[in-house]
């Protein structure tokens, strides 16, 4: 199983007035975390969309456990949970600078044709994505 490491340094913006990142912000670093995946299998998301593809969310989860602040560096673990050949959940961690759980969650999403939003099988357009997810996955 392939985990992919993003790390992020928490901004002054990401935080609201008790410091504290926002917990939208984390929904963020979770995108931020799938693109870095989908680089590390040696692949390019832009270059999807550019072929008329786009992966919209459609599900995803957060669970808050501890408070991530302004100047500290936030870890993205990602991981393909599940794969189906038509829609992937993602798995992810985000661990504070200390090494200490902050978030977990996870996302579902399928790939669909951009002018019609029809979804579409990366088994049959892409092998070559359907292969590696395959190979990545828990």
């Amino acid at each position: 199983m392939l985990v992919s490491t993003k790390e992020i340094e928490v901004r002054y913006a990401e935080t609201d007035q008790m410091g504290v990142v926002y917990h939208a912000n984390y929904i963020i670093w979770m995108e931020l975390g799938r693109t870095q995946f989908v680089k590390d299998l040696g692949f390019n998301y832009a270059a999807l969309e550019e072929q008329g593809v786009l992966s919209p969310v459609l599900d995803i989860q957060a669970s808050y456990k501890k408070p991530l602040h302004y100047g500290e560096t936030a870890t993205v673990k990602t991981w393909v949970e599940d794969y189906d050949g038509l829609r992937t959940t993602y798995g992810y961690e985000i661990y504070n600078q200390e090494g200490i759980l902050a978030v977990s969650g996870s996302s579902l999403h399928t790939c669909v044709k951009k002018d019609s939003f029809r979804p579409i099988s990366l088994r049959r357009k892409f092998p070559d994505w359907h292969e590696a997810y395959e190979k990545a996955k828990k």
